[in-house]
């Protein structure tokens, strides 16, 4: 049969446009100008399907398309997927295509690089990883991921965070999950109500759909991405971590089966330990005493290492196990510490707690939580009717003091009869203590020579704990490059430090010179009356500010400085005295003459902890300029 020309044209035109279309879905032209505006990456597409087959049987589906606009945006583009002996990967591909929508790159599973995911201070793990390193020839480019494993592991449902962080448009994100066995899947949505997230679950399957999100941009001082991006937190009652299976409902019957599956029988130690553990306390009666001593022992006898095989990620290793090797994870050392407490006599209990930034452990949803294991000695009469914390992976640190690591935030504390939320100690504002009190010598060559003390206390003294471990070398390299940089020609002299632990309190004395600090000319000497704690730190300006702003710590600066000044000179004026108490806390200097030789510079900063309106952050940053304009202010001395 033969056709017309014409319709021979047309059928032609059509195959060729379908196929241009079909090969060129990927072009980077295709995507709106309002996605790329301020956006180093566009996420095309983000797909997670998990079908729960059996409480003991999960798959994971994901597939990620990301047009990646410049250099910055590369870190969108990960092409890596861990793995370890309870994970199957079943499906792993990865395609690349130019600007046009073009294929340029494919990488099958085999071609994908297979490497041990240890790393720094683990010293052995079954995790592993496959990945492929793709260095980009020219921008925009595209890549299509997709991957498929199988686990065991019901206990961690994949969560959903549709918004991939800050500078990235979002076309279409989606998380499904498969239900075919009804389970109980229980989930919390986070910020959802400010996102047009579609909801199209089912009685038991979930279906969430978010499209066209513009890049969001970040804003200093603000709270946590994870408190204002959207997010979802699935978990199912019956589930099974490694093998072993559980069910629970509250954090009661959470902590109870941790417990009793993870932790129990887990503490043994060797006769001999027992022995020499019980030597180490027997002249001593107080049993918070008996608990330093022990808690010393550990700090001289183990380090820091991470071990995570099988169920070994979230189970700490025996007792016994950590005594004999003299190292472990966060959870051995605090398993470990428990363990020698309770052959002194002396309850203590794992707990669970999110480490770093402060995060709490959320108690409105039971599930798996935390990043980190520390110890808990339950308030009583003997500990004084507070909660005894300690952090069993730091050498160096004070018995019951944790710092900004563990400090204010709930945490769930593993006891025999269940789990309990507890909150650990907060160090605010006044209780951040630096005090300075110096003596400086001003000679009519510019030149100073000051004897300072610098005594710091709560998270101040955790900033500096460990300081007396540095070699004198790095000590004095990072007064100078870092805490005294805006001094030039800054030399140390000497420096002694005395850390007691017992009170926690830091404190170092100096002997410094600072050749030509002052700015000679042939009618006066020039300079900043503030040696020694200038804060030249203001906040970035915006113009349509959008989210609060957060002072995450807060704390309290005193210095108090006597100047004497060379002979034959004289203090041309002395400036008045100024104060600023606003609701972000308080600045207050003066300068007195004392005599005809000696001045005396005081200063107090104060900067309270809280979170405020976005409407409060201008305010905030005009009384931090005021701050660093007065740390920088200067005073004339002219000959008499």
């Amino acid at each position: 049969m033969k056709y017309p020309t014409r319709i021979l044209f047309l059928i032609s035109l059509f195959t060729c446009n379908l196929i241009f279309s079909q090969e060129n879905i990927y072009a980077s032209a295709l995507i709106s100008n309002e996605l790329t505006k301020n956006a180093n990456a566009v996420i095309r597409n983000s797909t997670t399907e998990i079908t729960i087959e059996a409480i003991d049987k999960m798959v994971v589906y994901e597939k990620k398309v990301v047009t990646v606009l410049n250099e910055l945006g590369n870190e969108y583009v990960r092409i890596v997927k861990g793995y370890n002996n309870d994970t199957k990967l079943t499906k792993l591909s990865a395609k690349i295509y130019d600007a046009l929508g073009r294929e340029i790159k494919k990488y099958s599973k085999r071609k994908f690089s297979d490497v041990s995911a240890i790393r720094g201070e683990t010293l052995y793990s079954d995790a592993r990883v496959k990945s492929v390193t793709y260095t980009p020839v020219a921008y925009p480019y595209t890549v299509v991921f997709e991957s498929e494993y199988k686990t065991s592991t019901t206990s961690f449902i994949p969560r959903w965070y549709p918004v991939k962080g800050y500078y990235v448009g979002i076309e279409k994100s989606q998380y499904k999950l498969n239900n075919p066995l009804k389970i109980i899947v229980r989930t919390k949505k986070k910020n959802f109500k400010n996102y047009p997230i579609q909801d199209k679950s089912s009685e038991f399957n979930l279906h969430y759909i978010f499209e066209n999100q513009r890049a969001i941009k970040p804003e200093a001082h603000a709270i946590p991405s994870r408190d204002f991006m959207p997010n979802l937190m699935v978990a199912s009652n019956d589930f099974s971590l490694k093998g072993v299976k559980g069910y629970v409902s509250n954090w009661k019957e959470f902590g109870k089966w941790q417990n009793d599956y993870l932790i129990s029988g887990r503490d043994i130690l060797e006769p001999a330990t027992v022995t020499k553990i019980k030597d180490l306390v027997k002249d001593v009666d107080n049993p918070i005493e008996k608990a330093k001593l022990v808690y010393e022992f550990v700090q001289n006898k183990t380090r820091y290492i991470n071990v995570s095989i099988g169920i070994g990620g979230w189970q700490p290793i025996a007792a016994n196990q950590v005594d004999k090797v003299g190292y472990g994870d966060c959870k051995g050392l605090t398993n470990y510490t428990k363990a020698l407490l309770a052959a002194v006599g002396i309850t203590s209990y794992y707990t669970l707690v999110y480490a770093k930034q402060k995060r709490n452990i959320d108690k409105d949803f039971e599930t798996f939580q935390g990043n980190h294991a520390i110890l808990n000695i339950p308030a009583s009469e003997l500990t004084g009717g507070n909660d005894i914390w300690l952090e069993c992976t730091n050498q160096t640190i004070p018995f019951g003091f944790l710092g900004d690591f563990t400090d204010d935030r709930d945490v769930l504390v593993i006891t025999p009869e269940g789990g309990i939320i507890k909150r650990t100690p907060s160090y605010k504002n006044g209780t951040n203590l630096q005090t300075t009190k110096a003596t400086i010598r001003l000679d009519e060559k510019g030149t100073i020579q000051a004897t300072l003390e610098r005594v710091s206390k709560g998270l101040n003294f955790y900033n500096r704990h460990n300081y007396d471990r540095y070699p004198k070398e790095t000590l004095i390299k990072l007064y100078k490059s870092e805490v005294w940089s805006y001094n030039n020609n800054l030399e140390v002299e000497s420096v002694k430090l005395k850390n007691d632990k017992e009170q926690v309190i830091f404190t170092e004395d100096f002997s410094i010179s600072i050749e030509d600090y002052a700015t000679i000319t042939d009618a006066e000497i020039l300079f900043r009356v503030n040696f020694f704690n200038k804060n030249s730190f203001i906040p970035k300006r915006y113009r349509n500010r959008k989210l609060p702003l957060l002072i995450p710590r807060g704390y309290k600066d005193e210095d108090e400085s006597i100047i004497e000044i060379p002979k034959g000179y004289q203090v041309e004026a002395l400036f008045e005295d100024k104060s600023i108490i606003n609701k972000f806390g308080m600045y207050q200097i003066s300068i007195d003459k004392i005599d005809e030789h000696h001045i005396k510079y005081k200063r107090t900063l104060f900067i309270k902890e809280g979170l405020y309106p976005k409407e409060d952050y201008k305010t905030y940053r005009a009384f931090r300029r005021k701050v660093a304009k007065n740390d920088n202010l200067r005073i004339a001395l002219i000959k008499t």
